[in-house]
C-alpha cells in the first residue's frame, strides 16, 4: 500500500516538473523569439542578398517518441549543399563519422558568422513554441544517426531534443562525438529541473564565448 503510494507520488512529482519545464519553455521561447525578431530580419536579409534562397534551412531529425518533425534554421550553407556532399564520397564520408564536418567548404561567409554567435538557430524557438523541441535537452539527431546511439537510442527518444544542452555548454563541437552522446543520455538519466536552469544560465556565456563554434 506504502509502497503504491510512493510510486503514485514519484509519477505526479514527474508530472509537475514536466508541467513546469514546458511552462517555461513557451514563455521564455516567446519573449526570446520577439527579443530577436531584428536580428532574425536582418541575417534572413543578409543571407537573401548574399547567396539567394532559401533563408531558413528545414532538417528532419527525430523528436520525443522517435516522431520525426524539420528543425528550422537560417540557412548558412551553399544552397546546393547537400548535393555537394552527395556527389563527393570522401566529404559524405568525413561527414558520416561525426556528422560534423571541421572547416566544411559548403559554409558561406555570412554562415560562417552566424554559426559563430548561434544565430542561425534562432528559428528554433519557432520548434520549441510548436512543442517539437526544448530550450534544453539532448542533441537533436538525423534519423539516420539514431543508429549510432545503439542501445541507448531508447534514451534519446525520452525527452524532446533541445535548442541547448550540457554539450553545448562544454565547448561544442570541440567535444568528441562519443563524448556528446555519453554526455547526453547521463543528463537524461539524471534530469532535473535545476540542472536545465543551470544550463539556460549558462548559454549565453557559452555562445558569447564562441568557443567550439563552427
Amino acid at each position: 500500500m506504502a509502497e503504491a503510494a510512493l510510486k503514485s507520488s514519484g509519477r505526479l512529482h514527474a508530472s509537475a516538473l514536466s508541467v513546469a519545464k514546458r511552462l517555461m519553455d513557451l514563455s521564455l521561447a516567446a519573449g526570446l523569439l520577439l527579443a530577436t525578431a531584428p536580428v532574425l530580419a536582418l541575417a534572413a536579409a543578409a543571407i537573401l542578398l548574399s547567396s539567394g534562397t532559401p533563408v531558413i534551412h528545414r532538417r528532419r531529425v527525430v523528436g520525443l517518441l522517435g516522431k520525426e518533425f524539420d528543425a528550422f534554421k537560417l540557412r548558412t550553407m551553399v544552397p546546393d549543399a547537400d548535393e555537394q556532399l552527395a556527389r563527393d564520397p570522401a566529404l559524405r564520408a568525413s561527414f558520416e563519422r561525426n556528422y560534423k564536418l571541421e572547416r566544411d567548404p559548403r559554409v558561406t561567409r555570412i554562415g560562417g558568422v552566424l554559426r559563430k554567435w548561434s544565430i542561425d538557430e534562432l528559428p528554433q524557438l519557432v520548434n520549441v513554441l510548436r512543442g517539437e523541441m526544448s530550450l534544453i535537452g539532448p542533441r537533436m539527431v538525423s534519423p539516420g544517426e539514431l543508429s549510432k546511439y545503439r542501445e541507448v537510442a531508447s534514451d534519446l527518444l525520452r525527452a524532446r531534443p533541445g535548442l541547448s544542452g550540457v554539450w553545448q555548454v562544454s565547448g561544442r563541437q570541440r567535444i568528441e562525438y562519443r563524448q556528446r552522446v555519453t554526455m547526453d543520455i547521463e543528463y537524461l538519466r539524471s534530469w532535473s529541473l535545476s540542472k536545465d536552469i543551470g544550463i539556460a544560465l549558462l548559454t549565453p556565456w557559452a555562445i558569447l564565448n564562441a568557443k567550439g563554434a563552427k
